[in-house]
């Protein structure tokens, strides 16, 4: 079936039709993570703050192309547990592994979005055995800024903004204020560009795991952590085909830091870069009728 036949399909409750959630124990910990259709894997992995349902416009469509589509809530997010612990990328990169010697055990694409296509490189570049191509999406350029990425004033703010939350007597005032309802509106309104995008199913999404006990030690840990390989770094290790997709309008990731995917494009023939027009951070979600097709015409050149 190709792009335009599985567009096409009326699909009516089917295309949203949302496959039923598992759980796998991993060190101890409760993951929750789903699987829907039948054919090569595809491993989905959401950014901070986010979980499965964050696929929710693309799982459906995916599998409906001919593709096994899994996806799991990271450890500290989405309905996983969240337990008191140091969280890093190389924690979640790990638990990306361990998942595939479980449930996939053969080569899978990886697709991530911010900190998960920061993730998705990870794995591409130290499990190439793992991986036979990676979809990155808005890919964060590490889970926190390095200090030499900021000027020194607001080196000092962030300094100062990540003791209060690390600390045990405002960490749990300033959590419980940025996790309001409205505050997640309003931060969804500056990462979107498409205000119709911003459903309250969407704030629900992000607002219900932040009730979970454990949740707050969780954003102070992330907040604190250090901030990972950068894409530079890992992307020399890196062989298998690559698409990058891009929203055009993304002010957390700006299109214009994504030089060093677009260079990539002039040398080597199996990486693709796509820019995604009115679409911020999260395109796949804003834009599904955009980046499911190009995710899915491009898996069909890798079959």
């Amino acid at each position: 079936m190709n792009t335009q036949e599985v567009l096409d399909q009326d699909y009516g409750n089917t295309a949203g039709e949302f496959p039923e959630k598992s759980i796998w124990v991993w060190r101890g910990s409760k993951i929750q993570y789903t699987t829907k259709g039948q054919g090569t894997p595809l491993l989905l992995v959401h950014g901070f703050g986010a979980a499965i349902d964050h696929w929710r416009q693309n799982i459906p469509v995916l599998a409906a192309a001919g593709y096994q589509v899994f996806a799991l809530d990271l450890l500290g997010f989405g309905a996983s547990d969240k337990p008191a612990l140091d969280y890093t990328v190389e924690l979640w990169e790990d638990l990306l592994a361990d998942f595939w010697v479980e449930k996939i055990q053969q080569p899978m694409v990886i697709v991530g979005n911010s900190i998960g296509g920061l993730l998705s490189l990870m794995v591409a570049a130290h499990h190439p055995e793992k991986v036979r191509g990676a979809v990155l999406i808005n890919c964060a350029g590490g889970l926190n800024h390095r200090p030499e990425e900021l000027n020194l004033p607001l080196r000092l703010v962030m300094g100062f903004f990540t003791k209060l939350v690390s600390s045990p007597t405002t960490g749990k005032f300033i959590f419980n204020q940025i996790r309001q309802k409205h505050r997640i509106r309003n931060t969804l309104r500056q990462v979107y560009h498409t205000p119709e995008a911003i459903t309250e199913e969407l704030v629900e999404l992000l607002y219900t795991p932040s009730c979970d006990l454990g949740a707050q030690q969780v954003f102070a840990s992330v907040l604190t952590a250090p901030p990972g390989d950068s894409p530079a770094e890992l992307l020399p290790q890196i062989h298998s085909p690559l698409l990058i997709l891009w929203g055009e309008k993304d002010p957390w990731t700006p299109i214009a830091g994504a030089k060093i995917y677009q260079d990539l494009v002039n040398t080597r023939d199996n990486v693709v870069f796509q820019p995604i027009p009115q679409a911020g951070h999260c395109p796949h979600d804003e834009k599904p009728s955009i980046v499911n097709p190009l995710i899915i015409d491009w898996l069909a050149k890798l079959d």
